[in-house]
């Protein structure tokens, strides 16, 4: 799997948040060793990256209190 730059172009939303989001759910990923990770040859920031753009995984952005 190659990191999914064709959907990155064409991202119309916060660029900051899609990057700390998919760095965040790479951390997420290797903390667990998800399988996923070793299927597409250690390239947990293309599956992260991949799976936020493809809506397999959602985040949002908390308001600090």
């Amino acid at each position: 799997m190659i990191f999914p730059l064709e959907q990155l172009v064409q991202f119309n939303d916060n660029i900051y948040e899609i990057t700390v989001a998919a760095s965040r759910r790479a951390y997420q990923m290797a903390k667990i060793k998800d399988p996923e990770i070793d299927a597409n040859y250690g390239k947990v920031v293309c599956v992260a990256a991949r799976q936020l753009f493809n809506k397999t995984v959602n985040y949002r952005i908390e308001e600090k209190q």
